[in-house]
């Protein structure tokens, strides 16, 4: 699934200019400094920005990851006149939020105010029950956890961010920077958002969507099964029907499909996918071999058929690929 297409409309600025980012104790450090990189920083060369305040969950000073200790000069209390409000993540997934502080996100977004989330965060927001009925995303890895405790929440789990209005979520740590960028760009345009950007070394706007970062299934070892995913990939550039494998596994072809499934909860045909993809990205990373080079040692047989899966599974194709996360050109 795509990132959100991009929207048409003008800029519209936001409600009003004041950002509320929490601090609390456990704070992620990493998605704390993205709220204040993005909205905090001044930009004495734009004529309008946001004011930025922290707002304490907890009695201060909160641990913050890292070893740091963390003080705000605000309170719960400023939640109640800021235009935005950022949830730079969560203590825990499994960490319940305080009730003074679910009742005071409810009532700035009843009064018109937009909430953020960044990676964990997301658990605040379907804690509060404003993101019943609506899409959300969080990271890769609590999107399973999320979907369960919350099951009124229609949850996104392959994409960098979902914008719902006055409900925003993004996907794990750096998300947070496109999700921040994408509300920049809507509140004072592409040119703003651009020049943001480039202060932060950031790309303006990404490709694709967390697929790209997320490994595929470990096999099952210790048994015929767990050997046989080791030959397969040791042999990515070979054909691999099941009549093939399930010789080698000496099963039957259905015991094969059903034993197949139960370990990596895929078809043979889509974990070999999978690990050919993962063979290509290393191979797009760290050589420089051409396009038709790489089909071949990964077993795609050709550059389309690799621009094919790369394009499906990943959303981007192989030399945006190798544009994105190398310094090969």
């Amino acid at each position: 699934m795509k990132n959100p297409p991009k929207r048409s409309r003008r800029p519209s600025g936001p409600p009003n200019r004041q950002v509320a980012a929490l601090v609390y104790d456990g704070l992620c450090t990493f998605e704390f400094g993205i709220a204040v990189e993005m909205f905090g920083l001044p930009r004495p060369e734009l004529s309008e920005w946001y004011e930025f305040r922290l707002c304490a969950v907890d009695r201060g000073p909160m641990r913050a990851a890292g070893g740091m200790r963390v003080l705000a000069d605000d309170g719960l209390d400023t939640l109640a006149s800021a235009g935005t409000i950022v949830v730079p993540g969560w203590r825990g997934v499994d960490a319940p939020p305080p009730e003074p502080l679910l009742e005071a996100l409810h009532a700035a977004y009843a009064r018109g105010a937009r909430l953020l989330s960044y990676c964990s965060g997301v658990f605040v927001l379907a804690a509060t029950g404003l993101l019943d009925g609506r899409r959300a995303t969080t990271h890769w890895r609590y999107a399973d956890a999320l979907a369960q405790r919350y099951p009124r929440v229609h949850v996104e789990p392959d994409v960098l961010y979902v914008d719902e209005g006055r409900l925003l979520t993004s996907a794990g740590s750096a998300a947070a920077l496109d999700l921040s960028l994408h509300l920049i760009r809507r509140d004072y345009g592409p040119e703003v958002a651009n020049a943001v950007a480039r202060r932060a070394v950031v790309p303006a706007h990404r490709d694709g969507g967390q697929a790209q970062f997320i490994q595929s299934p470990m096999p099952a070892q210790g048994d015929g099964l767990g050997k046989l995913l080791e030959w397969m990939r040791r042999h990515l550039d070979q054909p691999q029907p099941v009549a093939l494998l399930a010789e080698r596994a000496r099963m039957s072809e259905r015991t094969l499909l059903r034993r197949f499934e139960e370990a990596t909860g895929c078809s043979p045909k889509q974990w070999l996918i999978r690990e050919r993809l993962g063979r290509a990205r290393e191979l797009l990373e760290g050589s420089g071999m051409g396009m038709d080079r790489v089909a071949q040692v990964c077993g795609f047989g050709s550059a389309d058929t690799l621009r094919h899966h790369f394009r499906q599974q990943l959303q981007l194709s192989p030399a945006r690929y190798r544009e994105r996360f190398t310094h090969q050109r």
